[in-house]
């Protein structure tokens, strides 16, 4: 008898075969009992016939609490009329552990409390399809790049400075110094760049941002490409294909998970290029001329953002911000130096950026002198300097966050749900 996983079911109709998983739901009827079980692959309801298994296996269904383990042994039969289509005809059950009470129970419960079971929320249908869906962007992303020769060169997570600005960071004790743990591995990866040409790191970050909005964790993963000899247009272009590779493979592999989350997919399949894009200056336009009022030279909120992308179907690029908000390695706009050669893509349906970036100064005159415009610890970016002083050319790149492009993809109100465990200004258990 073959040992299989509920999501081959389909390929072997009419045979008996052997099921590993955990009780996620059971009924009784007399002389039925009906075992949806789960095995991590997907969920499948066994028929228990008083007289068609052992009387033992019958009398074992019994102690079966939720979540308890077991095998199952049965035949496979379609049946239109069951969720996935399948049905199995129970033929010997094996219990192997019998749960405790399981203090997560099939009626609502409030967010706090699943919080602090987030270790077994995560067995639900709702939360093992957006962590399949997880799966499938990182996947997606490493194959798209992979596939235009960029290679994967490995960041190092506790550094000597900070990349997004010193108010964000986690600091740590270093034998005699401290260390922070990494804000992005974009530094890194320009020296990459220099020696192969198109790089990529993936990894976890993290922002010591006092932030409880649905939008932000303290520890988030990111995939950030950085190329040599691409400028801004190149820089745009690249990401305009990659989110649409993203959202188109969704679709094509987990669009049951989509259905399991309810999510409206009409609003994913549009998702291709080219995206709209616009100025900053025309990005305050729109937000006056709809009631916000927003003075030129501060930064977009959530808020900003939500409006901005409102006026758009598609994700839409915002770019060339004021030097001044943004970080100190922005190339400015050689015609416009109050500007910088940056660009946010926002997501629509209020979920504001999801990708950042831009072209980088190559002039090391002027990144030493934005460094210390900013008041950087200069000791601490001699290696930074020292690419724009052998071979300097001009090169971009971006950070895109996995979490918020997760929250995206499957509609979520909130982005706790889209890693499998969340760090967040007042949660870091379990």
């Amino acid at each position: 008898m073959q040992s299989i996983c509920i999501s081959h079911v389909a390929e072997h109709v009419g045979e008996e075969v052997e099921l590993q998983g955990w009780v996620y739901n059971k009924r009784s009827s007399g002389s039925l009992v009906f075992l949806i079980v789960r095995d991590g692959t997907g969920f499948i309801q066994g028929v228990v016939a008083k007289g068609e298994v052992p009387d033992e296996d019958f009398q074992a269904c019994d102690e079966l609490t939720q979540e308890s383990s077991l095998v199952l042994r049965g035949i496979i039969k379609a049946d239109k009329r069951a969720p996935s289509g399948y049905e199995l005809s129970v033929t010997g059950v094996e219990p192997l552990h019998i749960a405790e009470e399981y203090p997560i129970s099939l009626k609502k419960h409030g967010v706090d409390f699943l919080m602090d079971w987030r270790h077994l929320w995560l067995r639900t249908p709702r939360q093992a399809a957006i962590l399949r869906i997880r799966h499938e962007i990182i996947g997606a992303i490493r194959t798209f790049l992979d596939q235009r020769e960029f290679v994967l060169v490995d960041a190092p997570i506790l550094t000597p400075s900070a990349c997004e600005g010193t108010t964000t960071l986690f600091s740590t004790d270093y034998f005699d110094s401290t260390a922070y743990l990494s804000q992005s591995g974009q530094l890194y990866m320009e020296a990459a760049a220099m020696a192969l040409g198109k790089v990529y790191c993936f990894g976890p970050t993290f922002r010591a941002e006092k932030s409880k909005t649905r939008r932000h964790l303290t520890e988030f993963w990111m995939v950030e490409p950085e190329m040599a000899w691409v400028d801004l247009e190149g820089n745009l272009k690249l990401q305009e294909e990659l989110v649409s590779y993203v959202v188109q493979r969704v679709l094509e592999q987990r669009r049951d998970e989509l259905v399991t989350l309810e999510r409206d997919t009409g609003k994913l399949e549009n998702i291709k290029p080219p995206f709209p894009r616009i100025s900053y200056d025309e990005a305050v336009e729109i937000l006056n001329k709809n009631g916000v009022e927003f003075e030129w030279g501060n930064d977009f909120g959530g808020g900003d953002e939500t409006v901005l992308a409102e006026q758009f179907g598609l994700p839409v690029f915002v770019h060339r911000y004021p030097t001044d908000i943004k970080a100190f390695y922005m190339k400015p706009d050689p015609d416009r130096p109050e500007v910088c050669l940056s660009a946010d893509l926002l997501a629509p349906e209020g979920y504001g950026e999801i990708v950042g970036g831009g072209q980088r100064i190559d002039d090391p005159e002027l990144l030493d002198l934005r460094i210390r415009e900013h008041d950087l610890p200069k000791e601490a970016y001699v290696w930074y300097t020292d690419l724009r002083k052998f071979g300097s050319v001009p090169h971009s790149g971006f950070g895109l966050g996995i979490e918020r492009a997760v929250a995206w993809i499957c509609g979520l109100d909130h982005i706790r749900e889209t890693i499998p465990f969340p760090r967040l200004l007042n949660r870091i258990y379990p």
